[in-house]
């Protein structure tokens, strides 16, 4: 890889940026967290002119404390650091405000913005609103509602850092309807329609995974079929989005828990896709 990476990871406090960035430092990358968005031009600069070993690949965690001003000013700052020698991405960590509320309440962390005069939501609120310039120019999204920090931490190595910048990575995650649609989904298919493993009492505490469920799916013509359009339709639009510098892809396949028919779809669609592209499936709800 001759491109010099410099991923910018931002996130809602308590959403896992420095678990990020600490996952990124493991795996090689040098990181700096809280850098003043003023100065990502002028540091960019400098390790793109340079030629040091460790700074090949560069994390920069940049958060709700800078300026207002400043995040405004993020996007513009963006495209002006893609550069032929830089290759540039930009990672959001995120997860709903109930997680986030719970998680400041376990650990009695106060949130960065908060106040005697600005309680836990408000300022959670406003963290959303300051960061939305990056949350809406984002080429990743993560949500770690649902994530264990050990999960989590593997999933971010698997699709960040084991990809070629040249090629567009895609998740194939499954998920149940009961617990929420990831906001993280590029494309959501919903297979609830197909036949229902659940109402097997063998099959029922086993998942998409399981070879007994495999082979009670396999029999199903309309899974077959349902298989075979989703294949179909992913390989005449991804392409397009390759074309359009995306980076990467999240494909979210639900079914009512999440744990048979979604994981199965989400695998099979995986096993097709993994020998063209770099390819990550996660289950999140199973």
């Amino acid at each position: 890889m001759s491109e010099r990476r410099f991923i910018l990871v931002s996130g809602m406090s308590g959403a896992g940026k420095t678990t990020a960035l600490h996952a990124l430092e493991d795996a090689g990358f040098y990181c700096v967290d809280n850098l003043p968005a003023g100065f990502l031009a002028e540091f960019a600069r400098f390790i793109s002119e340079g030629d040091l070993p460790h700074y090949r690949q560069v994390a920069v965690g940049i958060d709700a404390r800078n300026r207002e001003d400043d995040l405004a000013q993020l996007p513009d700052i963006l495209d002006q650091l893609r550069t032929a020698s830089l290759a540039v991405e930009l990672v959001f960590i995120e997860a709903s405000d109930e997680a986030l509320i719970q998680r400041f309440s376990e650990t009695r962390r106060r949130h960065p913005l908060s106040s005697t005069r600005l309680p836990l939501h408000e300022a959670i609120a406003q963290e959303r609103g300051l960061l939305e310039p990056i949350i809406t120019r984002a080429d990743l999204r993560i949500d770690t509602t649902h994530t264990h920090i050990h999960r989590f931490r593997t999933q971010l190595i698997e699709r960040i850092t084991r990809r070629d910048t040249r090629e567009i990575a895609l998740q194939f995650c499954s998920f149940g309807y009961k617990n929420g649609v990831p906001p993280d989904a590029d494309f959501v298919f919903d297979v609830r329609c197909l036949p229902n493993p659940h109402w097997d009492p063998e099959l029922r505490r086993l998942t998409g995974r399981d070879e007994a469920v495999c082979s009670f799916l396999d029999t199903s013509e309309q899974v077959r079929e349902m298989v075979a359009n989703l294949v179909s339709f992913l390989e005449k639009w991804i392409p397009r989005f390759e074309a359009d510098n995306r980076s990467y892809l999240t494909i979210a396949i639900g079914c009512t828990g999440g744990r048979h028919r979604s994981v199965y779809v989400a695998e099979k669609l995986a096993t097709h896709f993994r020998s063209l592209r770099h390819v990550v499936a996660t289950h999140r709800d199973s």
